[in-house]
């Protein structure tokens, strides 16, 4: 079967050489330490680990970066890592997958988030988060603004990614200022949002919470039922106008709601390893299906099959396109 001119009747193509999308956000390393557990410690009751290797692997908006290039668009980044080693190995993460990294800002006034991951075999037993996650100072927010600004203008985008893991870069006014430039050159936005700006994200074309963070911004229950999803589905869109909403559900799949259809796309049967990055794996496929073109139906189920095929993975890992084609050939030929 091709890898690139997939079709079916009345539905566009899985080639998405020609979309170049730009991601906004929270860079971060995922460093994942893996050892051998071989006893208990006589100075505390946890386990002693021989270590085997370090890895680091990119994630937040680098992970996006990452899963749009293995669907064969392009990622362009924005924004900011430390003035340190670890921004330095991010940096070069990028160089070696050969994404763009030249808007990327370096800061004196934060260190590069990375989350240490210590493991024995698959079993995560405990994770250190090296971060800081104060707003941008005001020459930061400055020279971030107009770093977007000079992309959006030059790079000739197709789509905008907010990609908020509430690190401090994707402050009120930055998404206000950087929305209201891509509005203004038809660019749709598509959104990952977090807690503390989640209403603050107006006019996407793609708002995609997790079914925990609505409950939180809500602040009533709603269950994973189609009716309470359409309720929450129906608030969000009252306040941020938002055209299409995706609430990512775990293992009951997710919720895709544009304001005439709505459906539970519900998971298939998988081996869960690893959660870690689905989300970002999710935003991307449905950012570039959308793009395209596609159904909302279609948008679901990709994002549902490409965000389902990184979970039985351990650690966090980028899409792989020909999987993804399989799965969605096999389900276009049962509907």
């Amino acid at each position: 079967m091709p890898d690139f001119d997939l079709s079916f009747p009345n539905n566009p193509t899985l080639n998405f050489d020609s979309q170049r999308i730009l991601i906004v956000g929270d860079l971060m390393l995922d460093r994942y330490t893996f050892g051998r557990a071989t006893r208990i410690s006589p100075e505390a009751p946890v386990p002693v680990l021989e270590f085997e290797k370090q890895e680091d692997r990119l994630g937040g908006a680098a992970n996006v970066a990452l899963n749009l290039q293995a669907l064969r668009a392009t990622p362009i980044l924005a924004g900011l890592v430390g003035n340190d080693a670890d921004g330095d190995l991010l940096i070069q993460a990028l160089m070696q997958h050969g994404i763009e990294h030249q808007y990327i800002l370096k800061s004196k006034e934060r260190v590069t988030t990375v989350k240490t991951r210590i493991m024995a075999g698959r079993q995560q037993l405990a994770r250190l988060d090296r971060e800081q996650t104060h707003d941008l100072t005001v020459l930061e927010r400055a020279l971030f603004l107009n770093t977007t600004a000079k992309i959006l203008q030059e790079a000739k985008v197709t789509g905008l990614v907010f990609q908020d893991y509430n690190k401090g870069v994707l402050t009120k006014e930055v998404i206000e200022t950087v929305s209201s430039a891509a509005h203004s050159l038809g660019i749709p936005i598509f959104v990952d949002p977090k807690l503390h700006n989640f209403w603050s994200y107006q006019g996407a074309a793609l708002f995609k919470p997790n079914l925990k963070e609505v409950r939180e911004a809500i602040g009533t229950p709603v269950e994973p039922s189609l009716f309470s999803l359409r309720e929450a589905a129906k608030l969000i869109r009252s306040k941020t106008s938002a055209k299409n909403i995706l609430i990512t559900l775990s293992e009951h799949g997710l919720f895709f709601d544009n304001g005439d259809f709505s459906e539970i796309v519900s998971t298939r049967a998988r081996v869960v390893a690893d959660p870690c990055g689905a989300g970002d794996t999710v935003i991307s496929m449905a950012a570039l299906a959308i793009c395209q073109g596609f159904s909302p139906m279609d948008v679901a189920q990709l994002a549902n099959l490409a965000g389902g095929q990184v979970v039985e993975k351990s650690g966090v890992v980028a899409i792989n396109k020909q999987q993804l084609l399989d799965e969605f050939f096999h389900y276009k030929n049962q509907v």
